[in-house]
């Protein structure tokens, strides 16, 4: 295997439309991946963050939850009318939402998976992308949380039957995030109110005392926001979004990016160089630095580290996603949903560009979790044809790629990246697999990607991309040939090259009888 003998196996989560399966692999033998659980029924299914434990809804009333070291079942739940399901961050609850058949009916609940029995009930009306789950866990479980009126309420994680046992005092608080890894603190999100300005907060987590917060901003004209905890607890990126933009530059409105900092160091904005909304912007896994592509097209993208000074400049292009790699030093900046599906991969250690290749129509896009390998997937229900899954190289070479009549999901299995050994080990080891094993099972990636990979190896500062033109655009094909590297006469049709030579013949002619008559 690519990885050392101690690192545990990659696995893949693969859901089509009424099953799902778990692959071992990367790498694959002979190619293809093994299979380790195949073909169980399923609606849903989803990994804890820990990747010890596989909730899966099998119908409207049952979930199962599988030991993923062992891929055996341990506890089935059966809860009528589920809508939703959730496991905590160790696999230690199980969280259903329940369709409420009467008023105040408590219909999230909170199951212990080890006993089976539930440790917490409470009513919810309705459920939203930005309302669950009810309850937020830290990464270590040892900090859990929910969004109440005007409060931020905190549980005793050892023994859920206390209930709420401390209430953080908010007014008007719309959306709650706790940070992660640690749990140590949580940021309020207060909208505009009677011509009160929209207000981030963030706050200690769990200290009734710390009723005011270590550090605040306001906003005006700010409709929603995003909320993005670094590792470590320590950074806090706020998108802030805007209904209307007061320049009428976009249909979209107008977004901004702040930073905020749990010392109080930063409370402001993150200074981009281009105006235009922001795409994406990422923490890295270290919490060190992180990245942001915004502006309007072709988009701009800056790496910052912790002290929002700007580290490196990775150039304008199609892009709109950010995609850090667990290992550090890569990342993979694309152009994904209504972009071509353009990918640069970066060394941001060495400041160089490793690759560039094209996943077409991508809805979900990660890395596995060695950091080697980055899987792309097109999935139904957002496209209903084309489904299928491709795997590169962390420099971009495609290594796998397999197409369905219908994808629903595609997930890694969750691991600890600190499993794995140094990344440029790993990769020392991938490059070996790639030569003795692939090349002659006639498996290696194709030989253009291959050569555009080397060649942009060989020279790292690849050419800036062409600038994006939306695809009915009446010269689609010259911009399509800009971008794949093409020179437009590879990409004109026959007769617009029959054309150009004619033309280029009449102009000689017209010149030989200038010189002949002068």
């Amino acid at each position: 295997m690519a990885s050392n003998s101690q690192s545990p196996p990659l696995e893949i989560l693969v859901r089509g439309p009424e099953q799902f399966s778990l692959w071992t692999g990367p790498p694959f033998a002979d190619g293809q991946p093994a299979v380790k659980l195949d073909k169980v029924n399923c609606i849903n299914a989803k990994f804890s963050d820990d990747g010890s434990k596989l909730m899966v809804t099998k119908s409207n009333s049952l979930i199962t939850v599988y030991d993923c070291n062992t891929a055996k079942e341990i506890r089935a739940f059966e809860v009528p009318n589920v809508v939703a399901a959730t496991l905590s961050p160790c696999g230690t609850y199980l969280q259903t939402f329940q369709k409420p058949s009467a008023p105040q009916e408590k219909n999230v609940t909170l199951w212990k998976i080890d006993t089976g029995a539930p440790v917490y009930q409470q009513s919810q009306k309705n459920m939203t992308k930005g309302n669950w789950p009810a309850i937020q866990f830290s990464s270590d479980e040892a900090t859990a949380c929910r969004l109440a009126t005007n409060e931020v309420q905190f549980f005793d994680t050892g023994d859920f039957s206390k209930g709420v046992t401390i209430r953080l005092r908010v007014p008007g608080v719309a959306a709650a995030e706790l940070s992660s890894s640690p749990g140590s603190h949580v940021a309020a999100f207060v909208p505009e109110s009677k011509g009160v300005p929209a207000s981030v907060q963030i706050f200690a987590s769990g200290n009734a005392s710390q009723s005011q917060p270590v550090a605040r901003r306001s906003f005006f004209r700010c409709s929603t926001t995003q909320l993005k905890w670094n590792h470590g607890s320590t950074g806090l990126l706020v998108v802030v979004q805007s209904d209307f933009d007061k320049t009428n530059q976009s249909y979209y409105g107008e977004s901004k990016l702040c930073y905020l900092t749990t010392d109080g160091m930063h409370e402001g904005l993150v200074p981009l160089r281009k105006d235009g909304p922001i795409h994406d912007a990422q923490w890295s896994y270290s919490g060190l630095e992180f990245a942001v592509v915004y502006g309007f097209m072709p988009a701009k993208a800056t790496l910052f580290d912790k002290k929002c000074n700007p580290l490196l400049e990775l150039g304008t292009g199609p892009y709109n996603t950010i995609r850090w790699n667990p290992k550090g030093k890569f990342l993979c900046l694309a152009g994904f949903g209504n972009l071509p599906g353009d990918m640069v991969f970066w060394d941001y250690i060495d400041k160089k560009q490793l690759g560039t290749t094209r996943a077409e129509w991508s809805v979900t896009s990660e890395w596995s979790a060695d950091g080697c390998y980055f899987m792309t997937a097109t999935t139904a229900p957002r496209l209903q044809v084309d489904n299928g899954i491709k795997i590169f190289h962390y420099n971009g070479s495609l290594y796998f790629k397999k197409m369905f009549d219908k994808l629903y999901q595609v997930d890694w299995k969750p691991e600890s990246p600190n499993k794995f050994g140094d990344i440029a080990e790993l990769i020392k080891s991938l490059n070996l697999v790639q030569l003795e094993d692939k090349k002659p099972a006639g498996q290696g990636p194709p030989k253009s990607t291959q050569t555009s990979v080397k060649a942009s190896s060989a020279n790292p500062q690849a050419q800036k991309p062409a600038a994006y033109r939306p695809p009915h655009a009446k010269n689609a094909a010259a911009i399509q040939a800009q971008l794949l590297g093409e020179t437009p006469s590879e990409s004109m049709s026959k007769n617009a090259l029959k054309n150009k030579k004619k033309r280029e013949k009449q102009k000689e002619k017209k010149a030989a009888s200038d010189a002949s008559s002068s």
